[in-house]
């Protein structure tokens, strides 16, 4: 399903091999990258096998999840879709150098994908088969499935790992997971020595299209719902969410449904005002306004870029931004 009311996630899958490739950089060259020479073979989400002459350096990305994996890493891609966008939602691990737009998340340009000639192009399971087809005779193509809610954290690592090997990154991969679990244990005992351990929370994103606001619960399934889980927050959503992102549905009307107590967290960007239903659409609206948690204060906005999608570099600084807003 899309990520911002319109989304749905982009993704391809997976195979063609690139020709063996040496290196022509002396043994004892102390700046040549290590492993450059080394063939990689993996498998990806979609249960294709993929062969590579060398880590890919050249890398396109048609979601956003997977290009903040990339970046991660230290991969720079050569190809974003929908850049604009990427910059406005994700700032918390931003673009490092000027990648050409490839077009939408979900129809991505295969003309311009071509024409920059990557050694390997990542995309989520989302992306229709067909688009998927056109792809592999592009390049070699790793299909990453973007979420899992039956269990989003391991489901987000399991993709980092999976790029990692790709692209000759898996000791940085390592790092970046040591990283994440430290954070979540501080972000654990800060809450707790607050006295918020096992403190409710309900956390969303809505929209305001055509003076009809959208509210989206986070269940427990989604990727944020399962960071507040492992800081020790209890999800105050009983809505279901969907099996990919562990999404809800519900309207105002549906928010009467959450205790006197709970603390309820968004995040918008004032880059799309329709994003920001609870600072704008809804501050004179009778429900919202007379909700106990809306009297007593305890709605926190989240600073803007922080993409609720991305990997743990998003998720690291959506835990630095939760634990100052609560504990203020």
């Amino acid at each position: 399903m899309r990520r911002l009311l319109t989304t749905a996630a982009a993704a391809t899958a997976a195979a063609l091999a690139l020709t063996a490739c040496g290196t022509t950089e002396p043994a004892a060259d102390a700046t040549a990258e290590p492993n450059t020479a080394q063939a990689v073979t993996l498998t990806d989400a979609s249960g294709k096998k993929v062969e590579l002459g060398r880590p890919a350096k050249k890398v396109v990305g048609t979601e956003w999840h997977e290009v903040e994996l990339l970046i991660s890493l230290g991969v720079d891609p050569v190809g974003v879709a929908d850049v604009k966008g990427y910059k406005t939602w994700d700032t918390a691990v931003p673009l490092k150098n000027e990648p050409k737009d490839i077009g939408t998340r979900g129809e991505p340009s295969m003309d311009t994908i071509a024409s920059l000639e990557p050694d390997l192009i990542v995309a989520s399971t989302d992306l229709p088969p067909a688009a998927v087809k056109q792809l592999r005779e592009v390049a070699p193509v790793v299909e990453v499935r973007s979420a899992d809610a039956a269990d989003p954290i391991g489901q987000m690592t399991e993709n980092l790992d999976l790029l990692a090997k790709a692209t000759g990154t898996t000791e940085r991969a390592e790092e970046i997971k040591k990283e994440f679990d430290t954070k979540l244990a501080d972000g654990r005992k800060a809450l707790a020595e607050a006295g918020l351990d096992g403190a409710e929370l309900a956390f969303a994103d809505g929209y305001d299209i055509s003076n009809q606001v959208s509210i989206r619960p986070f269940t427990s399934g989604s990727l944020i719902g399962a960071v507040n889980d492992k800081l020790g927050l209890k999800n105050a959503w009983t809505v279901e969410g969907d099996k990919d992102y562990g999404l809800g549905s519900t309207d105002v009307e549906g928010l009467t449904k959450l205790s006197d107590d709970v603390r309820f967290a968004y995040i918008g960007n004032d880059g799309d005002k329709s994003s920001t239903p609870f600072t704008d659409a809804l501050a004179k609206d009778k429900v919202w306004t007379s909700l106990p948690f809306v009297k007593k204060g305890n709605v926190h906005r989240l600073p803007d870029g922080i993409w609720m999608f991305g990997g743990p570099g998003s998720m690291g600084a959506y835990v630095d931004a939760l634990v100052a807003e609560l504990t203020k």
